[in-house]
């Protein structure tokens, strides 16, 4: 077992990508380019965790958790956007939200641990 896949983190940004995956694939009225930003943004998320935790310095940790994050705000400036033009429901946007609003806030601890290092 690979340390990513031990992190709490990791779990929910797997698991919130799923989510996005199994949306994005019903999905046929949202134009492909925000399906692929949404898509790639949402795997950005685990994958940067997964890299980053495979890192030795804690500088090299840190910069791929910020980019996680920052992909993590980015993929709910979609659904915001999403939800706007009426292609999600409220429901789908409060789990969505929710789940990349707990993933950004772990990193964000994760993050300011690794700067006090």
């Amino acid at each position: 077992m690979f340390a990513y896949q031990k992190l709490e983190v990791y779990k929910k940004a797997f698991t919130n990508h799923r989510t996005v995956y199994f949306f994005l694939k019903r999905n046929h009225t949202i134009p492909n380019y925000l399906k692929s930003q949404f898509g790639r943004s949402a795997l950005s998320i685990m994958l940067n965790i997964a890299e980053g935790s495979g890192k030795f310095s804690d500088k090299d940790r840190r910069n791929f958790f910020v980019i996680a994050r920052g992909s993590a705000f980015e993929c709910a400036a979609i659904v915001e956007f999403l939800r706007a033009e009426d292609e999600l429901s409220e429901e789908l946007k409060n789990e969505l939200v929710g789940g990349f609003e707990e993933v950004s806030k772990i990193l964000f601890v994760m993050i300011r641990n690794l700067e006090k290092k």
